[in-house]
Order: structure tokens, then sequence, then C-alpha cells
């Protein structure tokens, strides 16, 4: 007469595991039976390991199945087997859809194997599983609803840490195409996610390295409406509405802003006051030229002569800034001195600065020494 022995099987987790792979009846007397009760009496970690590929290969029909997947799993993710992790964890899931705690084992497989695309994929089963989980009834009998908890509870956890791992891989991976997908794969899980807004820049900065200018102005603006506290966006859109764009009511916008900014802003967390000073420097240099270039461009000519003066200093040793800035230094101040009353000053002054453009080469050196000899000529000025 066969027996059968009734024993509870449970994970390696102190979590009551799903009820497919939780509680099995073992017939002692079948040699699959008999394998069972070897493998919940093994010690040594290899032989286990051995025993449960033994009964998975012989009995891939048997009811206890599950619960040799549930075993399998986490014993391949402690001896770094994390391809084996995967199908098991797949088959686990096919049995039961709501089991966050395999689908995590499997999302913990993918981060350790440092790849972007399995992280996105077990991710959002993960999430999915647990969301399932978290949407489950609790159950009528009473002796089932302490797993249950435990069960709805872990799965709570398991959804926020999705979040994180998608964050942290994101973070990690130095591939910008993979980087845009992950943010993008944790903004499709959860829109208002608290990781987010840390990956802002981030997203910006691969969306530059791909030479996608179009998403990296669009994901600037986005962000400067929400906290315009970031030079680099500010900068950027700055640039793209000015020389791509031809917008400079934007353009303008956006460099006043970075010049206001930078006059304030405090060196951040982690960079050096040396380096902080030579970035700030050379923003309020960009800034300043770019608005004193387009409102000398407007005919603004004496906003432009007083912006464009206070960007001379941040433009020592850049002649492609600093020639177009003195050129329009000159011209500025020529179009103020030589009004209906002559301001010799101004005239002396745009004299001097299409001197100094002259000196330089470039694309308005040409038109400098053109204008000095007009000024000089004109005025009478030796």
């Amino acid at each position: 007469m066969n027996r059968f022995l009734s024993i509870a099987l449970v994970s390696l987790l102190a979590i009551p595991a799903a009820a497919q792979r939780g509680k099995i009846d073992i017939n002692a007397e079948t040699p699959e039976g008999q394998l069972l009760q070897q493998i919940g009496t093994a010690d040594d970690a290899a032989k286990k390991l051995a025993l449960l590929e033994e009964f998975a290969a012989k009995y891939p029909k048997h009811e206890g199945l599950g619960w040799v997947y549930g075993q399998l799993q986490p014993v391949y993710l402690k001896a770094q087997q994390y391809d084996k992790v995967f199908p098991v964890t797949e088959k686990l899931l096919q049995a039961d859809p709501s089991d966050s705690e395999m689908a995590h084992g499997a999302l913990k497989a993918a981060e350790a194997k440092k790849d972007p695309d399995l992280v996105m994929k077990w991710a959002s089963a993960t999430s999915d599983a647990a969301r399932l989980a978290m949407a489950s009834k609790k159950p009528a009998e009473e002796d089932e609803v302490e797993a249950w908890t435990h069960k709805v509870d872990f799965a709570k956890q398991v959804e926020t840490y999705t979040e994180y791992s998608l964050f942290s891989t994101a973070l990690q991976t130095s591939d910008p195409a993979k980087k845009i997908l992950l943010i993008d794969k944790l903004a499709e899980r959860n829109p208002k996610s608290q990781y987010l807004s840390q990956l802002e820049e981030q997203k910006f900065i691969a969306y530059r390295q791909l030479n996608n200018n179009e998403k990296a102005l669009e994901m600037a603006e986005a962000t400067i409406a929400k906290n315009p506290g970031n030079e680099d966006m500010l900068l950027f859109a700055a640039d793209q509405y000015l020389n791509v764009k031809k917008d400079n009511a934007k353009a303008l916008l956006y460099a006043d802003q970075v010049v206001e900014l930078m006059k304030t802003k405090p060196a951040p967390n982690g960079v050096s006051a040396p380096d902080w000073e030579k970035k700030k420097q050379t923003i309020l240099g960009l800034g300043l030229w770019m608005s004193g270039m387009i409102q000398s461009s407007q005919s603004k000519f004496s906003p432009a002569d007083k912006t464009l003066r206070e960007a001379l200093p941040y433009l020592a040793g850049n002649d492609q800034l600093l020639g177009p800035a003195l050129f329009h230094l000159g011209l500025a101040n020529y179009r103020i001195g030589s009004g209906k009353t002559t301001d010799t000053q101004r005239i002396l002054d745009a004299l001097k600065f299409n001197t100094q453009c002259a000196a330089i080469k470039g694309p308005f050196q040409t038109q400098a020494q053109k204008n000095i000899a007009a000024i000089r000529a004109q005025f009478r000025i030796k």
C-alpha cells in the first residue's frame, strides 16, 4: 500500500512561496517522491543543485516541478549561473504570473550581468508580477491570509525596487541609446517616479552624445520650464535658437537667463572651486556674447555696448568670439557717437574697438580695417 507524506517545502526566502511551489504531496514509494525527499534533506549545495536539475530533467510534468524550479532559481543566483535563472523564472511565471519573488530574482540576475536589455525586460516582468500580486483578492480561508499578506507586502517593495533598478542601470550604462531607453522605460512604468527628475540631465547628455539636438532641445526646455537652474541646458537652448532655429527672441531669453544664473549660482557639490570658476567664466562669456550679438543685430546699440563690454574680460584668448564682439562694439559705439550730436568719446571707442578687431585674423578683420579708415576720414582723426 502506498504511503503519502504531505510536507511543506518553503522557498529559500522567508516569505511563503506561491501555492504552486509551496506545498505538495509526496508519494515516498515512487522514484520521483524519493528524489524529492533527497532534495529536501540535502545539506550540500552542490549535491542539492544536482538533484534539483536531475528531477527537472526526469519529471518535466510532475506537480512538484514548480517547487523544484523555485528551489533552483536562488541556487543558480548564488552560484552566479545567471543565464540559467531566466528560463527557470519564465516557467515559474507561466504557472503563476503574480510570483514577484521569483521575477525579482531574475531582475537581480539581469543586474548582475550588467545587461541593460535584460534589466528592462525583467524590471517590466517583475513590475507586472508585483501589480498582479497587489491586485489579488484576500483569501477566504483564514490559514491562507498570512501567506497572501506577505506576498502583497513583498510585491509592494519589489514594485518600488524595479524603478530603482532602471534608475541605477541608466546611471551606470555608458551607451547613450540604452540610457535613453532605460529612462523611457522608467517613465512608462511610473511617470511620477521619484527617480525621473534625477535622470533629466543624463537624458539630455545622452541626446547630445547621439547628436539628436532636436530631442536634446526638447528635453532642455521641458526641464528649464520646471527648474531653470541648469546652466548647460540654458546655454544649449540659447545656442540652438541663435544658430539653428534663428529665433533671436528665444535665444536672447535663454542667454539672459544663463547669465543671471551664473552670476549667483554657487559651486555644485563635488565640483572644486577652481573648476567651477573656470566653467562660470566660460559660460558667462558665452551668454553675454550671445546677448550682445543679438542686441546689436536688432540695432539696440546701447544695450549691446553695455553687454559686450561686460563680456570682454571673459572672452580673452578666445579669438573666435572676441573678434565679432570687438567688431560689434565698434559698430555700436560708432552708431551711438555719430548721432545728431557727435559724441567724441564714443567715436574714439569705435576706432579703438575696430583697431583691436583688425588685429585678429578672422571674417571681421578686413571690414574692421575699412571701418578704421572710414572713421578716421569722417571725423578727421590722424
